[in-house]
């Protein structure tokens, strides 16, 4: 019997075989850099996890922490990698302290080496249906429902959730592969009723447990986005063991979605290696 949960662990690693073969192939290894700002514990996890993944790969990686800087600053360093072109993509690992201007120092980095897809001119190629650099998280859902055969083209698709981190470029990307798509959020009236239509339910809210089993389609394919830490543990946003036996496919949380967006930002690194070969 095949298995209804979509394994992201397993995917990725597949993944990151295959960009570790391409990679061993090269003269000049692609180069990343991330930069971090102060002392969040969330965002040194995240840092690790690409560290160790690009290592894997065979990337050349380079993570500059700065305890605290301004903006101008902080831009005028980015302003040089820009101009480096040994450095082939560059990240900014958010939240950044109170205070800063995020928008500004993001929107700083060189589109072409905007290896997180978060640009304003990324994001507008994006919606224009341009070749461009995706945001890792729905360029990893995607990538997810491709490799397990699930259909995007004509099935009606709900995501939940308009973050510019990933509801809404998951909405451009899901229109661009011809899904009829519904974006819900916090102001939405009666939520059940729309998302009992999804064939694809995606779920990108940062609430535990909000998708009961009342609120899916039998059959459906659900992608679970949400990680909230409760008592030390992980939950999604979606009720798993609740929804589990109505539904088609389902991914779990944790190892669902969460492996595919750090592959996905080494997948995008090499792509911005081998455009700016070009």
């Amino acid at each position: 019997m095949m298995s209804k949960v979509i394994d992201g662990k397993r995917i990725s690693k597949e993944i990151k075989d295959e960009l570790k073969e391409k990679v061993s192939k090269l003269a000049v290894k692609p180069k990343l850099v991330v930069i971090s700002v102060g002392d969040n514990a969330a965002s040194s996890v995240y840092v690790n996890q690409k560290e160790k993944c690009a290592k894997y790969i065979g990337l050349d990686y380079s993570h500059m922490h700065y305890d605290s800087i301004n903006d101008d600053d902080l831009i005028k360093v980015i302003e040089k990698l820009n101009n480096d072109s040994k450095v082939n993509g560059i990240i900014v690992q958010l939240p950044l302290p109170k205070g800063m201007n995020e928008e500004r120092i993001v929107n700083s980095i060189q589109k072409e080496k905007d290896v997180d897809g978060l640009t304003y001119f990324n994001a507008g190629l994006l919606l224009n249906n341009e070749k461009c650099l995706v945001s890792c998280t729905p360029k990893g859902i995607m990538e997810l429902l491709k490799r397990e055969n699930i259909s995007i083209e004509g099935a009606n698709v709900v995501v939940i959730g308009r973050s510019i981190l990933v509801g809404k470029p998951m909405m451009n990307l899901l229109i661009n592969a011809n899904a009829t798509v519904t974006m819900c959020h916090s102001k939405t009236k009666d939520l059940a009723k729309i998302t009992k239509k999804a064939d694809i339910l995606i779920v990108a809210v940062g609430k535990k447990h909000l998708i009961t089993r009342d609120m899916v389609k039998r059959g459906s394919v659900v992608i679970d986005v949400g990680i909230n830490r409760v008592d030390g543990k992980l939950y999604g946003d979606v009720n798993y063991d609740d929804v589990y036996d109505k539904v088609r496919k389902i991914t779990p949380v944790p190892g669902g979605v969460g492996p595919m967006t750090v592959v996905m930002l080494m997948t995008n690194v090499l792509l911005a290696y081998e455009n700016q070969k070009k």
